[in-house]
C-alpha cells in the first residue's frame, strides 16, 4: 500500500480548484451584471447576461477512476453481504453495515456525477489504458481494480463461516480498502486529473474514510495499525 496524505498544500489546490472550476453568479442590484469570483488573488470577471454555468473541462483519468472505482466499491457491497449468513460476530455486522451503506451511496454518487458528463457508468476495458497500478488483468473473465479480491479469494470467502469468514473478510476487506488508496494516488499522481471540484472532495474522502476504516479492522485483527 503506498502512503499518501492531504497537506496544507491539497487544501489550498481544493480551495482554488472550487473557485476556478465552479460558476457561481450574482445579478448587481445597481447594474444587472453576472460576476464570476475569481480564483484566490485574482480579479472578478463581469460576463453578459446571456451566460450560464458549465462544467470544467472532463479528463479521461477522472472518467476511469470513477468507473473503476463503482466496480471497486460494487465488490465491497458484495463482500458485506454475506455477513448475515457467515458470521453471528456484532461488532464486524456493525463495520459491514457501515461499509455497505456508505459504499452504496457513493456508487449512486459516482453514477450520477458520470451520467451528468454523458459518460457511461460501466468501463470498457478496449481502448483504456491498462497501466493504473496493482490492476489485476490475469483473468480473461474478470478485471480487478487495484486491491479487489480475485475470484478465489471471493469464493474462500463464501465458503467460510464464524472465526474464520471474519478473519477472511478483515484481511480481505484490508486489501481491498488499500486498493482503494492506490487508485486516489494514481489519480492525483496524473497530469490534468482529479481538477474537478467534486471529484476532488469525492477522492480525498475516500482515502480519508478508508483509511480510518482501515485502522479499525487491523485493531479488529489484533494488528498494530
Amino acid at each position: 500500500m503506498h502512503s499518501f496524505s492531504f497537506s496544507v498544500c491539497n487544501k489550498l489546490r481544493s480551495e482554488i480548484i472550487l473557485a476556478a472550476s465552479l460558476f457561481f453568479f450574482s445579478l448587481s442590484i445597481s447594474g444587472q451584471v453576472v460576476v464570476q469570483p475569481g480564483a484566490p488573488g485574482q480579479p472578478t470577471k463581469s460576463l453578459p447576461l446571456s451566460t450560464t454555468a458549465s462544467l470544467p473541462p472532463l479528463s479521461k483519468k477522472d472518467v476511469e477512476f470513477m468507473q473503476g472505482m463503482i466496480m471497486h466499491h460494487a465488490q465491497a457491497v458484495e463482500m458485506t453481504a454475506l455477513m448475515e449468513s457467515h458470521t453471528n460476530n456484532q461488532d464486524l455486522r456493525l463495520l459491514g453495515a457501515r461499509i455497505s451503506h456508505s459504499q452504496s451511496e457513493e456508487i449512486n454518487f459516482m453514477k450520477r456525477w458520470l451520467e451528468a458528463r454523458g459518460q457511461p457508468t460501466t468501463m470498457k476495458m478496449a481502448g483504456m489504458d491498462m497501466d493504473m497500478p496493482g490492476m489485476d488483468m490475469s483473468s480473461h473473465h474478470q478485471m480487478l481494480m487495484p486491491g479487489m479480491l480475485t475470484a478465489k479469494q471471493m469464493d474462500a470467502l463464501r465458503k467460510a463461516n464464524g472465526a474464520e469468514f471474519d478473519r477472511l473478510f478483515l484481511t480481505g476487506m484490508i486489501q481491498h480498502h488499500g486498493g482503494a488508496l492506490t487508485m486516489v494516488k494514481d489519480l492525483f499522481d496524473t497530469a490534468g486529473a482529479g481538477q474537478d471540484a467534486e471529484l476532488f472532495n469525492f477522492a480525498t474522502d475516500v482515502d480519508s474514510g478508508q483509511r480510518a476504516e482501515i485502522r479499525i479492522m487491523q485493531t479488529m485483527l489484533g494488528e498494530k495499525p
